[in-house]
């Protein structure tokens, strides 16, 4: 039985992280929990959380991202994973740290503008609802 392999395909929203060919095996992390994802497994789609991607290639060791939020899609032997943010190249300590310190912080940051939006939009309707037309006007 001949061996078959993915290409992952990691995609920043401003140019391509990674393209690595012979991978064995992935793991990613949704908000549900780590799933693992084979050659011959199905097809699908996941929305992933910000944590470690693991991938195993042919003839080396395991591999670590950290990612950030984003999508995986797999479709025959590509796995593309599309994120805002991605980091490699430390060891698995240093990425974690860098996922709770990076990434979170940016969940937490987002939360605080969002927050900040939804009161200037609230106010701005308040005061048009608050603006009346004067009717007598031409």
């Amino acid at each position: 039985m001949a061996l078959t392999y993915m290409t992952l395909k990691v995609l920043l929203p401003y140019k391509v992280f990674a393209e690595v060919p012979q991978v064995k095996r992935i793991v990613a992390m949704t908000h549900q929990g780590a799933f693992g994802i084979l050659p011959n497994r199905l097809d699908c789609v996941a929305a992933l959380s910000a944590g470690i991607l693991v991938f195993e290639t042919e003839g080396a060791e395991e591999t670590y991202l950290a990612v950030d939020e984003g999508v995986l899609v797999k479709t025959g032997l590509d796995v593309r994973v599309s994120v805002r943010n991605a980091m490699s190249g430390m060891g698995l300590d240093a990425l974690r740290a860098a996922v709770e310190k990076e990434f979170m912080q940016l969940d937490e940051q987002e939360r605080t503008l969002r927050s900040v939006l939804t009161k200037m939009e609230s106010g701005f309707i308040q005061r048009l609802v608050a603006f009346k037309p004067d009717t007598n006007v031409l």
